[in-house]
C-alpha cells in the first residue's frame, strides 16, 4: 500500500524542533520525553497488554500506533518510533527477550572472544530490520505533518555490555573485563556493530526519520580513558558516515547523541559531528553551555522524577531549567526516560510549562 511508501509525506507544519536542533531561531522552545510512548500510558498498557514486547516491535501497525498516543495528548514537538535498542544485537543473530518484571535477556550471552563467531558477519538490514524501516514510513504518513519523526539506535558500547551481560547490570563488570583483558576482540565488536549502526541509521533516514538519536545509555560505567577509546570514537565515527553518505544524497538530518552520566565529555561529544548533545539532569544548564562554546544545540536535562512534584513547582523547575541553557539552541526533554509510575497530567504541565515559559521569554528579548 501507499502508506509504506516512503514518498509523498505530508508537509511538515510544526519544524520547531528541527529548527532548534540546527541553532536557528523559533517561537517557542520545542519539547518532547524520552520514552514519551510508554507504560506511564493508560492507553499504552491497554494497547500492550498480552503481547510479547518484541513481536510489538516487529509490527509496523503497533509501533505506529503507540508512537501516536503521546501526541494525541500533549503537544510534543516531535514523534520519536516506537522500537528498543536490542533490535540490532537481534539483526546480529541474537536471542533476545523480554522478561516480564526482570527486562530483557540474552539467555545465551557473549562469553568470550570466540563466541563472535556465532554473530552474523554482513547484516542486511532491510531483511533483519525492515519491520522498523515500514513502521518509520507508515507513521510519517498517519502523523500527517504534526511533528518531526526522530529514529534511534542504541551506541555500540552499550549494545556490546547488554550482549555480554545478558540483560541489565549494575557494575557491568562482565562487560568492562572485555575490555582489559580482549581490548582487541572488544574492538571488533565495536567495529561490527557500528557498520550495522551506521546502515541502520540510513535504513531509518530512507524510510522517512527527519532526525536521529544515538542512546549510549551506558557511557557513565565507562571511567573517561575508556570512554574516549570504546565509547567517544564509535559516536564519532558513525555521525561522520551517516552524514557522509547522507551528503552525497543531498540530505541533511540533524544528530542527536546521548551519552549518559558521560559528564566528563562534554566537551568532546559537542566536537563529534552531531549537532545536538542530549544530556542527563546530573549536569548543570549553564556550565553544559559554557564547555559546549555554543558549538552545538543541547537537550535535556530535567530530572524526571522532578514530575512528581506538584504541577506548580514542576513550572518553576522548568523555568530555571530554561533560564540556565537559554531559549537559543535548545530542545527541552527529560534527563532519561518517563518512569511507567508517572502522572499522564504531570507530563503534560512540563510540556506546557516549557511553551509558556519559553514563549515569554522569546518574545521579551
Amino acid at each position: 500500500t501507499s502508506l509504506f511508501d516512503p514518498k509523498d509525506f505530508p508537509q511538515l507544519k510544526n519544524d520547531t524542533f528541527l529548527r532548534a536542533a540546527r541553532g536557528e531561531e523559533t517561537q517557542h522552545v520545542p519539547v518532547w520525553c524520552m520514552r514519551q510512548a510508554g507504560r506511564y500510558l493508560p492507553e499504552f498498557r491497554e494497547s500492550r497488554a498480552g503481547k510479547d514486547f518484541f513481536e510489538t516491535c516487529r509490527s509496523p501497525e503497533a509501533c505506529c500506533e503507540l508512537t501516536l498516543q503521546p501526541l494525541r495528548r500533549f503537544s510534543f514537538d516531535a514523534a520519536i518510533i516506537f522500537s528498543d535498542i536490542l533490535v540490532v544485537p537481534q539483526a546480529m543473530g541474537m536471542d533476545v527477550q523480554m522478561v516480564p518484571g526482570k527486562g530483557p535477556t540474552f539467555p545465551d550471552p557473549l562469553k568470550d572472544p570466540e563466541d563472535l563467531q556465532r554473530l552474523r558477519v554482513k547484516v542486511d538490514v532491510n531483511t533483519e530490520l525492515g519491520y522498523v524501516f515500514r513502521a518509520i514510513t507508515l507513521t510519517r504518513h498517519k502523523l500527517e505533518g504534526k511533528v518531526p519523526l526522530i529514529g534511534f539506535t542504541g551506541a555500540p558500547w552499550t549494545l556490546m555490555s547488554y550482549m555480554i551481560e545478558g540483560g541489565g547490570s549494575n557494575t557491568h563488570s562482565k562487560a568492562k573485563r572485555w575490555l582489559y583483558q580482549h581490548p582487541e576482540a572488544s574492538h571488533m565488536l565495536l567495529r561490527m556493530l557500528t557498520d550495522v549502526i551506521v546502515e541502520y541509521l540510513l535504513g531509518q533516514v530512507a524510510a522517512g526519520a527527519q532526525a536521529l538519536q544515538v542512546f549510549e545509555s551506558h557511557a557513565g560505567i565507562l571511567g573517561p580513558a575508556e570512554f574516549k577509546e570504546f565509547s567517544l570514537l564509535y559516536l564519532r565515527d558513525i555521525a561522520r558516515r551517516v552524514k557522509d553518505k547522507l551528503k552525497e544524497d543531498g540530505q541533511d538530518v540533524p544528530m542527536i547523541v546521548f551519552a549518559k552520566d558521560a559528564h566528563y565529555g562534554v566537551e568532546d561529544l559537542s566536537q563529534s559531528h552531531y549537532e545536538v548533545v542530549g544530556l542527563d539532569w546530573t549536569i548543570d544548564p549553564r556550565s553544559a553551555r559554557e564547555r559546549t562554546g555554543g558549538k552545538v544545540s543541547l537537550q535535556g536535562n530535567m530530572d524526571p522524577c522532578a514530575l512528581y512534584a506538584p504541577k506548580e513547582r514542576i513550572s518553576d523547575i522548568v523555568h530555571k531549567m530554561l533560564e540556565g541553557f537559554g531559549t537559543r539552541g535548545y530542545i527541552a526533554n527529560l534527563g532519561h526516560g518517563l518512569y511507567p509510575d508517572m502522572d499522564p497530567e504531570h507530563v503534560g504541565a512540563f510540556v506546557q510549562a516549557v511553551h509558556k515559559h519559553s514563549k515569554q521569554m522569546i518574545e521579551q528579548k
